[in-house]
């Protein structure tokens, strides 16, 4: 394959796969293409294809350090190339120097300096403009520069290498699936299935089969052998959602899985053996709920292995106005709406609040403001009309909508108003039921077959 002469890209050598997480989140987040890589070999090969713009890479890692990378770079005329080491004795630093190096970040460093030694490295570049910007949504879609935040990236960098089980933390709304899909993608496991059952969506005396499957005939409706979440996540991930709720009968046959790697399908009588990592989240507090009897304290133990707590956001309200110009974002991108921002004043209200749902709610509110808002510069004022529509007839929102765009004269009003009221119902209805489309159309009300052409039909016109 022809290498390309184009240099786009930044790419980060360490053999530290928590540090090469945490710094790449912090410059996807500015908006960088970013390419992580453990060791010089696998730069070497990567280097047959294509060329950097910048290279950080780590002084002392196994096998080849980094300055004999620093002087191949140097010999190819492939620059800047800024150097990072835990290390930073007076002989270190200034071979890094002596082979070129533009700057030196000594460990653990701040990622603000991090990023501002990035920037000026890309400024003195000929054509630096040409970097390649990564699209609006993140790597895993968790967005965060706070230091509760960091320590989350670096958490999830450190364990996602692993097989070990963890217990996400934190109250409803902070994300936690996204944790352990981010955990998942930077696993080994990445190329097999991630499943995820929220445990308290599902009916306690439907869960086992959910989760192990079932025999034809194992009960009544059950007419032909369907496989449960562990056999569909084999190899790969399964998470648990709200795993305090789960019923104690099956808290116990899942801590035989644990400890076993094997269990039966329901009604059945073959002995499957299981390769899955297990996540689990829940917001409520295990330790109270093993006192009180309502869970097992060695499930708990099982689970527990390595535990990630995702603060609230009223705890991390540095990331606040990032967290809302991304939602705002894609609001308007998702909704086909005219381009919107926030002003200073709106932001700094915003991120007064306390926001009791977190993220979700944050995300809820942006989504009504690209409806509701007037103009293109949401303003202080827009944000109590928002909460006015919030806790109002949701009709409200539709008519300020239809308003603006009769004002504009745009066609096809009602079809496009009727197409978003039955993406958004379905939508909601099956994130409420797990992806399960006969159970998310008998919450509509419509029939499956109804709900499967409506689906069909709406990917159609995104695709278009």
């Amino acid at each position: 394959m022809a290498k390309s002469n184009d240099r786009s890209g930044i790419w980060i050598v360490d053999d530290d796969r928590g540090v090469r997480f945490v710094l790449a989140e912090a410059l996807r987040d500015a908006g960088l293409e970013v390419r992580e890589f453990e060791d010089t070999a696998s730069v070497r090969k990567a280097l047959q294809e294509a060329t950097p713009a910048l290279v950080i890479t780590d002084v002392r890692m196994p096998g080849e350090g980094g300055l004999a990378l620093l002087d191949e770079l140097r010999a190819q005329g492939i620059e800047p190339v800024i150097v990072m080491s835990a290390y930073t004795d007076v002989a270190t630093t200034a071979a890094a120097y002596r082979a070129g190096a533009v700057d030196y970040l000594a460990k653990p460093f701040d990622l603000d300096q991090a990023l501002a030694s990035v920037q000026r490295a890309l400024a003195e570049v000929p054509h630096a403009d040409a970097v390649s910007v990564a699209p609006t949504v993140p790597a895993h879609a968790l967005l965060g520069e706070s230091g509760p935040m960091r320590e989350v990236f670096r958490l999830i960098g450190r364990v996602a290498a692993s097989d070990l089980n963890v217990l996400i933390t934190g109250e409803t709304g902070t994300g936690k699936e996204l944790v352990a899909r981010a955990l998942h993608e930077e696993s080994a496991r990445r190329g097999k299935p991630f499943v995820a059952l929220n445990t308290a969506a599902i009916p306690s005396e439907l869960l086992e089969s959910e989760l192990f499957g079932h025999e034809a005939g194992a009960f009544t409706g059950a007419t032909r052998r369907v496989a449960g979440r562990f056999e569909q996540a084999e190899g790969g991930t399964l998470f648990l959602d709200e795993i305090g709720d789960m019923p104690l009968i099956l808290q116990t046959r899942l801590l035989r899985v644990l400890a076993g790697g094997e269990f039966y399908r329901v009604g059945g009588r073959e002995l499957i053996r299981c390769n899955v990592r297990i996540v689990a989240a829940t917001h409520q507090d295990l330790d109270a709920r093993v006192a009180a009897g309502q869970f097992r304290a060695d499930l708990k133990h099982r689970l527990d292995v390595v535990r990630i707590e995702l603060p609230p956001l009223r705890q991390r309200r540095s990331d606040i106005a990032l967290l809302a110009q991304h939602f705002l974002a894609t609001a308007v991108q998702e909704l086909r709406l005219p381009p919107k921002r926030f002003s200073k004043a709106a932001l700094k209200a915003i991120a007064q609040r306390d926001f009791p749902g977190n993220v979700r709610e944050l995300e809820n509110l942006c989504r009504r403001l690209a409806v509701i808002a007037a103009g293109t510069e949401i303003l202080p004022a827009d944000l109590g009309k928002s909460t006015d529509a919030q806790r109002g007839d949701w009709t409200d929102a539709l008519r300020d909508w239809a308003d603006r765009a009769l004002e504009r004269g745009e066609a096809d009003i009602h079809t496009r108003a009727r197409e978003s009221l039955d993406r958004v119902l379905m939508e909601a209805a099956l994130a409420a039921n797990e992806g399960h489309r006969q159970h998310a159309a008998a919450a509509l009300g419509v029939g499956r077959n109804t709900l499967t052409r409506k689906l069909g039909a709406s990917r159609t016109r995104r695709k278009s």
